[in-house]
């Protein structure tokens, strides 16, 4: 019989003095060592048995892991180490960047988010990541460092499956660019889950439009779906028929039905296939609504 009450295994616990130290480590030790930031998700996948570890890198305390800055010219700066909280209640993200703010809001409670961060809810790679999203309406780019060189990488470019992504043994997330937003941009972050606060989405839908001279319509729209693709979902169809067509009530039915034909959801005991599916078509029809009304 399973244990319904299993505790954390044995680990050695390594707070290292430097990203080069960190990152030599982890190469070396990419089957057994993993870094930690608030450690909400990965902690519980070693009590429950889904991760084997025998050692994790507290990276928290490096030099950088906690900043966090707005420039009006170049955007906004997450260090991998800044919790939730922190960039919720930070002025510039309310002022610039709510969308991100309210996908943040929705995650856990409280408590958890004051030890959970948002480069960490990116790294996860979970589909119903509520945070992946919003970061990728606002075209965020993550900050990487390996072998003693930083990059930059697209969070578009990130992700590639459940739990999966770009990074290689010994590369560290670093921090979240995110650049300034449109002007006149308004947002929305509708989430579906079992409950009304602390769940798993069983879907999510950020909607981000903002007026553009350049589209047909005199308005451009980013949306971008979670918990319905084994990564988060850019409805570009959708966001092409926003584009062209003179904004109403045909043209949000038909963005809507586009994002949910854009679909690949999976039967799983939060949900069917199929009505993650219909719930796709319903909440990006009322985010865009929303949004649409605020942009009147």
């Amino acid at each position: 019989m399973p244990n319904s009450h299993p505790s954390l295994p044995r680990f050695d616990l390594i707070q290292p003095g430097s990203l080069a130290e960190a990152s030599q480590y982890l190469a070396a030790h990419s089957d057994e060592a993993r870094p930690m930031l608030g450690g909400t998700d990965l902690l519980v996948r070693l009590r429950d048995g889904h991760l084997k570890l025998t050692t994790l890198l507290d990276l928290k305390r490096l030099p950088g892991m906690q900043d966090l800055h707005f420039d009006p010219q170049a955007g906004l700066t997450i260090g991998a180490g800044v919790a939730m909280n922190r960039v919720i209640a930070y002025e510039p993200v309310q002022t610039h960047y709510p969308l991100l703010a309210e996908a943040a809001q929705s995650v856990a409670s409280y408590q958890l988010r004051n030890r959970a961060t948002i480069v960490g809810n990116l790294c996860n790679a979970s589909p119903a990541g509520d945070t992946c999203g919003a970061a990728l309406v606002y075209q965020a780019k993550l900050q990487l460092y390996a072998n003693g060189r930083e990059k930059v990488l697209p969070l578009a470019e990130f992700f590639l499956a459940p739990g999966k992504t770009l990074l290689q043994p010994g590369e560290i997330v670093t921090g979240l660019q995110l650049p300034l937003p449109p002007a006149g941009q308004r947002a929305r972050y509708l989430k579906l889950g079992r409950n009304t606060q602390s769940d798993l989405s069983i879907v999510g839908v950020a909607v981000m439009g903002y007026p553009d001279t350049g589209a047909a319509s005199g308005f451009a729209f980013r949306i971008v779906l979670a918990s319905v693709a084994p990564v988060p979902l850019v409805a570009v169809e959708a966001q092409t028929v926003l584009s062209q067509k003179p904004i109403n009530e045909e043209t949000i039915e038909a963005a809507a039905r586009a994002a949910s034909q854009a679909c690949q959801p999976i039967d799983d005991v939060r949900a069917s296939a199929e009505y993650r599916q219909q719930m796709a078509h319903a909440l990006t029809r009322r985010a865009l609504h929303e949004v649409w009304q605020q942009l009147q």
